[in-house]
């Protein structure tokens, strides 16, 4: 009782199969919702290779399969029509790129008075919201929820400052908007579904056609568990 489908999915992945929860990092969740029931799939990637084992009686066979075999086995005829969406899940690759700065600079919290410990709290907030999930329409993606990779570029005093769980932070060699762009192009270039959260106008008008562009105020508006009313460029 009280347990939500992601904990659960995870629980049941090793009592049953004895996956080692420290070896995934979810990704996705993809609801299949019927009104009176719903049944929803999570979607990882292992960041720590391990052999899966049967670890119950409720299994008669396991193994890894190739991506490209799938849809080669007979399957539960439910899986085999989710199969095409949650393969887009699959090989999704989710990133934000967060232009620490810009983000910052819009809420006036005082944090001009310790521009580091105000980055941390940034961070924190953002690791927060990217482990819990947002909703995959706000990053163009067919999921319930998305659980992207965060990288933080940050510059002047913000230097030094930490990474934590699902956000890395990138210090901007030369300067901030440099670096974001620097950044959002090679991930596009590699084939990630990039959003660049930030309000400089400036700055979005020199990111690749690619990516996704977010404001300043859609990110604050998650991060404090409010619904975005839009793209969060109207305090540009």
């Amino acid at each position: 009782m009280g347990e939500s489908a992601m904990a659960g999915a995870l629980r049941e992945c090793a009592e049953e199969a004895a996956v080692p929860r420290a070896s995934l990092r979810t990704k996705a969740t993809y609801v299949l919702d019927l009104d009176v029931w719903s049944y929803t799939t999570v979607v990882a990637d292992v960041v720590t290779p391990f052999e899966a084992e049967i670890a119950d009686a409720e299994s008669l066979a396991l193994e890894w399969v190739p991506v490209a075999e799938v849809d080669q086995r007979e399957l539960h005829p439910g899986f085999a029509a989710a199969w095409p969406s949650l393969l887009g899940l699959a090989v999704a690759r989710p990133v934000l790129v967060v232009d620490a700065a810009n983000v910052l600079g819009a809420r006036p919290d005082g944090w001009w008075r310790d521009r580091g410990e105000a980055t941390s709290r940034l961070v924190g907030r953002i690791d927060s919201l990217a482990e819990a999930g947002l909703a995959g329409a706000e990053l163009g993606i067919e999921a319930h929820a998305v659980m992207p990779r965060v990288i933080a570029v940050v510059e002047g005093e913000a230097r030094g400052v930490p990474s934590a769980g699902r956000v890395e932070i990138v210090e901007a060699g030369r300067d901030g908007d440099s670096e974001v762009v620097a950044q959002a192009r090679s991930l596009a270039d590699g084939g990630a579904d990039v959003t660049v959260v930030t309000s400089d106008r400036g700055l979005r008008a020199r990111l690749p056609d690619s990516v996704r562009m977010r404001g300043a105020g859609w990110l604050r508006d998650l991060t404090d568990g409010r619904a975005p009313t839009g793209d969060g460029f109207t305090d540009a």
